[in-house]
């Protein structure tokens, strides 16, 4: 088995047929919502995604086949002063997982993080993936809180689309 991980040049269109298939599986899992993403999204993300400053995405190839990818995000740590790098998506597809292919993206992404100052990784996990916090907990993630007296972080959302 040859595993094959990069990070994906979005002009590169055999890079963003990829992505582009790999997300939309994602989103089809019952994990990532379990429904296609619009056409119209799938279509111009690659060069939305090339046009925003600290985004980069992580291809894993088995064999020369996709099979999982990350998107991720530079963001900014008030409180260190450093870079973060947040995954805002993560899978494996479904036929290559229990192969340790999350353990290899991770590390590809915290040499990245480590490459340019990030001091921390972020991600957000639903409460009942437990395959995926056990690979995450696997790589070193846990819940965070900053003090033990106000509890753990959690992650909301406003959605501001109808």
């Amino acid at each position: 088995m040859a595993v094959h991980l990069i990070i994906a040049d979005y002009s590169n269109p055999q890079h963003a047929s990829t992505l582009r298939q790999l997300l939309n599986n994602y989103a089809r899992d019952p994990m990532g919502g379990g429904k296609a993403i619009d056409e119209s999204v799938l279509d111009g993300l690659a060069n939305k995604l090339r046009g925003i400053a600290g985004a980069f995405s992580i291809l894993c190839y088995v064999d020369e086949v996709p099979a999982g990818f990350a998107n991720c995000f530079q963001g900014f740590s008030t409180f260190a002063g450093k870079p973060l790098i947040n995954i805002h998506d993560f899978a494996i597809e479904q036929r290559f997982r229990g192969l340790g292919l999350s353990q290899q993206m991770m590390q590809h992404i915290e040499t990245h993080a480590r490459r340019i100052g990030a001091c921390k990784i972020t991600l957000e996990v639903l409460e009942r993936n437990q395959a995926a916090q056990q690979a995450y907990k696997k790589s070193g993630f846990s819940g965070y809180e900053l003090n033990p007296k106000t509890g753990k972080a959690l992650f909301w959302e406003k959605s501001l689309i109808s």
